[in-house]
């Protein structure tokens, strides 16, 4: 037997235990193992320059689907007014004015205001044929998944429009009739849900000046429309009223592609300092009136984005207003 002490046995392993040194001097192991040191610091390296790269590439990508010396070109469905129509001079109404004052802002030298039926909006946005959407597009949770929002531009709500000789005080005078909605519209979707809940049949067609064709020859009982919208063509053809108004706290909003994050807050900025100037309200006089107290159209929301949808960002404006 040795003279010299046992090591401890640990009563868990069975095993010496492992003693804790020092901690390792950098420059001793640098000497005793160069390469692994050389190694470590080469992937460091390239984790960094490959980030570096990456937010690189998608700011490079920004520029390009945005580029800065090129006309902005921008998609809506024409039609929908006073929002936008075809004028002898091309587009006119609030998204006509609102969207060449945001692109002037910008310091783009033109815009260009493509005509895209509703239910091809989203895909020429997708494959980017426009850079964003002008057209008035309910803010939804739904769509919030697929694009990215502005912040609220307009608030709106369901606009039920019949001929001046009939009535409709509430959903219930629906049983049994048809109503006319503009295909893949937030109308559409509304009149989808509730059809069976309320008993009324769904006529969908491509532009909504079809729909308030339905509605004057018959076809239809009611034509269903965002508010701001029903009560204009209720203004401009005496055979058509606005018989009931639901107000449900919807707004509209611009949409981009999930990736024109930075080009979206830009934009925001530029709508912001629109709503504080009073550009966007003596818009909104023009088209549709006096705006009411505390309307979209005068409200500046914190961050980027809708607040309480997906792609909000909760940082404060970096305004510049001019």
């Amino acid at each position: 037997m040795s003279g010299s002490a046992a090591a401890p046995i640990s009563r868990a392993t069975g095993w010496p235990p492992i003693r804790q040194g020092p901690d390792p001097d950098p420059e001793q192991q640098l000497r005793r193992n160069p390469m692994k040191h050389f190694k470590n610091l080469t992937v460091a390296a390239a984790a960094l320059l490959g980030a570096t790269l990456f937010a690189g590439s998608a700011s490079l990508a920004q520029e390009a689907d945005h580029p800065a010396n090129a006309p902005l070109v921008v998609g809506t469905d024409f039609g929908v007014a006073p929002w936008m129509v075809r004028g002898a001079s091309g587009p006119e109404g609030f998204g006509a004015d609102l969207i060449n004052e945001v692109g002037k802002r910008l310091g783009r030298p033109k815009v260009e205001i493509v005509d895209i039926p509703f239910s091809g909006l989203f895909a020429a946005l997708f494959a980017k044929r426009i850079e964003f959407t002008v057209n008035p597009l309910n803010i939804t949770a739904e769509r919030s998944e697929r694009m990215l929002f502005t912040e609220p531009l307009f608030a709106t709500g369901n606009g039920f429009l019949v001929r001046t000789s009939d009535e409709m005080k509430g959903f219930e005078d629906l049983k049994g009739k048809a109503i006319a909605v503009n295909r893949g519209t937030i109308s559409d979707t509304w009149a989808t849900a509730n059809a069976e809940k309320y008993g009324f049949e769904v006529q969908r067609y491509d532009a909504f000046p079809d729909t308030v064709q339905a509605l004057i020859t018959r076809r239809a009982f009611a034509a269903l429309n965002e508010i701001p919208t029903a009560v204009y063509a209720a203004k401009q053809n005496k055979a058509i009223k606005v018989a009931f108004k639901d107000y449900n706290g919807r707004n509209f909003g611009y949409a981009f592609r999930n990736e024109s994050n930075a080009y979206r807050n830009k934009v925001e900025d530029i709508l912001q300092c629109m709503k504080l100037d009073g550009t966007m309200r003596k818009m909104h006089e023009k088209w549709y009136g006096k705006p009411d107290d505390g309307s979209a159209i005068d409200t500046v929301y914190f961050g980027y984005g809708a607040p309480g949808f997906k792609g909000f960002e909760a940082t404060p404006s970096a305004l510049n207003c001019k």
